[in-house]
């Protein structure tokens, strides 16, 4: 008597032996055999969505509010090519996520059979891992391999195709044991160092947020931070590393930032980075921080040890998760006197994240802002937004919950704040998912609200509508004033497109509208969204068109 299974129903209970509990997926005839797997596994749901790329994200932020892998199946050729941004995403965002695709034949490759791709050469450059599984007797070994890299040292995506006959194959397959994550832990003696410095330091800086980031190390860096003095700024769309209202907390780098807060990184002698990798967007462009910083300590902590001294050269470099260095740190004797910097530095970030009303503006998304901060709980709401200047209000005005209460993409993709958003509605029932999204954000992905009502999501939508493609007409403005090609949009009526859905809506136009509309959209449940109709004037919180030309 032999215990044979196809490759499907192998890959399938592998993915149950490491705790996958959520697969997002757009069907294909090429992985068939794992669909009918699934029908049997009611402990693993089967999110159905509309476009691969929709999937890809809803994996990415699954991924991102968990630790653990979100996982997602496509088919070979389009599927793929769709669902590469998710990956893409992934990476730059250091997120868990595993990618399968189910591909040709093993008899047919190379031919250039229907759909074909080498998937290892495309995605190679695109993820942390590209597997192909030739031999259905090692799938779980493969899959054991692929959850590993995915939490291990820096997380990441890893891609793993699947040859259609492969998963037809009756073999015998002994199961792999769960795999728990790798950690790197700081070597005691390389605590005292980082001490030893912050003594010596009269105006240190952390920097806070990234690969590996979690609870504990929020709780205790965020701890650490306060008892020191230590302002602590988060890299690019990490406004979740710790609750914002921590009096050491000085607020977000990136796009727009506070400049004060500017000018406290560059007058700091000591920067303390715990997980962010210093990217291009935290730095604006590698010249906030340089790579050799003249005249400043860089103590640097990530995960990855390849990533340590990679880009910026580190005055002391220490291989470890942000939660293990900061679970060691916060045990050392605390100074007598804390330096000065994080309470001005936290009155700073208050006196600029407060709105203040814009004179001449019918629709004040500060003022919206402001609403929904008094009547919604920052700690359970997540605020899920793609890229565009839509999102710059929520990132000064809006204040963040601590961590797991932001979904936004440090690689800038657009469309991604509505997959996001029913991962999390589907994650976590109890909190609040709201997409935040532009108009043209909205329509790469906008599709997945039929996902999200299928599988009975509750979720906010909040439209910002100017007719344009916001963040280009801004350069576009800079570079060529008043000189308009292919940024403006014609839209159709958001509000009946989301009743189309099923979903509740209602179209605003005023700042006085918002409140009560807001009020009405929180007493419902579902899909709900509100159409906010602005003027692309109002190019950003700070700017308006007219004054990028006046330049």
């Amino acid at each position: 008597m032999t215990n044979q299974r196809n490759g499907g129903r192998i890959l399938v209970d592998n993915l149950l032996a490491q705790g996958c509990d959520r697969i997002f997926q757009v069907p294909g005839e090429s992985f068939l055999a794992v669909l009918d797997a699934l029908h049997d596994t009611p402990e693993i749901d089967v999110v159905t969505c509309r476009q691969e790329g929709g999937a890809a994200f809803m994996a990415c932020a699954d991924g991102a509010l968990t630790g653990t892998p979100g996982v997602c199946f496509v088919t070979r050729g389009p599927g793929a090519t769709n669902a590469s941004i998710g990956v893409h995403v992934a990476m730059q965002d250091s997120i868990p996520m595993l990618l399968f695709i189910g591909d040709v034949d093993r008899g047919m490759r190379d031919r250039e059979g229907f759909q074909e791709v080498d998937f290892v050469a495309m995605f190679t450059p695109l993820a942390k891992l590209a597997l192909r599984i030739d031999d259905a007797a090692r799938i779980p070994e493969y899959i054991a391999r692929a959850w590993n890299v995915a939490v291990s040292g820096r997380p990441g995506p890893v891609v793993i195709s699947l040859p259609e006959d492969m998963l037809c194959d009756m073999v015998e397959a002994g199961d792999r044991p769960k795999v728990e994550p790798i950690a790197s832990f700081p070597a005691k003696e390389s605590l005292q160092p980082v001490l030893e410095a912050l003594q010596n330091a009269q105006r240190p800086v952390a920097i806070a947020g990234g690969a590996g980031w979690d609870l504990a190390a929020s709780a205790a860096f965020g701890h650490f931070a306060k008892e020191w003095g230590i302002p602590v700024a988060c890299a690019f769309r990490r406004q979740d590393a710790m609750f914002n209202d921590m009096k050491c907390w000085a607020g977000n780098l990136g796009y727009g930032p506070n400049p004060k807060l500017v000018q406290r990184i560059k007058q700091a002698d000591l920067i303390l980075a715990l997980g962010a990798r210093l990217g291009e967007a935290t730095t604006d462009g590698y010249t906030l921080i340089t790579p050799d910083h003249p005249g400043q300590t860089l103590i640097h902590v990530h995960p990855d040890p390849n990533e340590l001294n990679r880009v910026y050269r580190a005055d002391i470099a220490i291989a470890a998760t942000p939660s293990a260095f900061a679970v060691e740190i916060v045990t050392a004797d605390f100074p007598e006197a804390p330096f000065p910097g994080a309470a001005e530095a936290h009155a700073e970030w208050l006196a600029w994240s407060t709105p203040q009303p814009r004179e001449g503006v019918t629709l004040d998304l500060g003022m919206c802002v402001l609403a929904m901060r008094e009547r919604m709980n920052a700690a359970s709401t997540i605020i899920c937004n793609g890229a565009g200047n839509f999102s710059a209000w929520w990132h000064r005005y809006w204040r963040y919950g601590g961590y797991g209460t932001q979904l936004a993409p440090t690689a800038g993709a657009m469309g991604y704040g509505v997959p996001a958003a029913v991962a999390a509605a589907l994650r976590r029932p109890d909190m609040t998912a709201v997409a935040v999204a532009g108009d043209g954000d909205f329509l790469m992905n906008g599709q997945e609200l039929a996902t999200a009502v299928q599988h009975g999501a509750d979720l906010l939508v909040i439209l910002v509508d100017n007719g344009g493609f916001g963040t280009i007409r801004m350069h576009q403005e800079r570079e060529y004033p008043a000189r308009l090609s292919g940024t403006n949009l014609a839209n159709p009526d958001f509000a009946a497109l989301a009743r189309a859905y099923g979903g509740w809506a209602e179209t605003v136009e005023t700042t006085e509208q918002f409140a009560p509309a807001l009020d009405r959209a929180l007493a419902e449940k579902g899909v709900r969204l509100l159409h906010l109709r602005t003027d692309i004037e109002i190019i950003n919180p700070a700017t308006t068109i007219s004054a990028i030309r006046d330049r």
